[in-house]
């Protein structure tokens, strides 16, 4: 797939990103993929190229773009149990400063520039997340009705804010949670919050996984997850956006 480096003008400067769109030319629906907490590197890559693969042009944009280019701090390659409390001690400032003031402003910029792009078709666009990226994707969704069709999130925070933040979704959600951050009592009260919103949704926890599942350079991750997570990814895309 055809890869290329960005340099996305926001209101507080630019944000560095990745992305990822098909070979031979045309125009393409557009997923703006949310990261992790740990930011693009070679995992987020690999997955916009395998999404890309299937006729999407994939935006991973560095969530932390105020604090320096990414990796805005330094990771090991793989991210393993021991190394978690020196990572996380690093990141929980920056995701601390990330306030919901800023995920919309750069949404804002995010949704933009997607528009401005000659690969990019003139139809809705998708946003996916992962982690504190689910969060700040279901963000997205709720405040640009209009541009978004579809969010997926995985191993995110998605009731942190509440279910007002239900209120204003129109895209179809699907969710897909690790067993170990959300009880089948938690699940059901959030999946009837998205149906007294009135949200068209699948929201569902992943059996036998733990927070980070989908992400293959640490130790949390499950490939029989990953898989299913592609195997709701692909065919939410195909109803909502693939004829944008």
């Amino acid at each position: 797939m055809p890869t290329t480096m960005l340099r996305i003008p926001t209101a507080d400067g630019r944000a560095d990103a990745f992305a990822a769109f098909p070979d031979g030319g045309g125009r393409h629906p557009g997923v703006l993929m949310y990261p992790d907490g740990f930011g693009p590197r070679p995992v987020l890559r690999e997955m916009a190229r395998e999404l890309a693969g299937h006729g999407y042009y994939v935006l991973v944009p560095n969530l932390f773009y105020r604090h320096g280019p990414a990796p805005v701090i330094e990771l090991p390659e793989y991210i393993g149990e021991e190394a978690r409390p020196a990572v996380f001690a690093r990141l929980m400032p920056l995701i601390e400063a990330h306030t919901p003031e800023r995920v919309l402003s750069d949404a804002d910029a995010y949704l933009g520039f997607l528009t401005t792009r000659p690969e990019v078709g003139a139809g809705p666009v998708a946003v996916t997340g992962y982690c504190i990226g689910g969060l700040l994707a279901m963000r997205t969704a709720a405040a640009h009705p209009g541009r978004v069709a579809a969010v997926a999130a995985f191993h995110g925070p998605v009731g942190a804010d509440g279910p007002g933040l239900f209120s204003t979704l129109t895209a179809e959600v699907h969710l897909g949670h690790a067993e170990g951050d959300l009880t089948p009592e938690a699940l059901g009260e959030l999946n009837r919050a998205l149906d007294a919103a009135g949200v068209g949704h699948s929201s569902e926890i992943y059996p036998g996984t733990v927070h980070g599942f989908t992400m293959s350079d640490t130790d949390a991750f499950d490939p029989a997850a990953l898989q299913r997570h592609w195997d709701r990814l692909l065919p939410l895309l195909d109803r909502t956006v693939a004829d944008g």
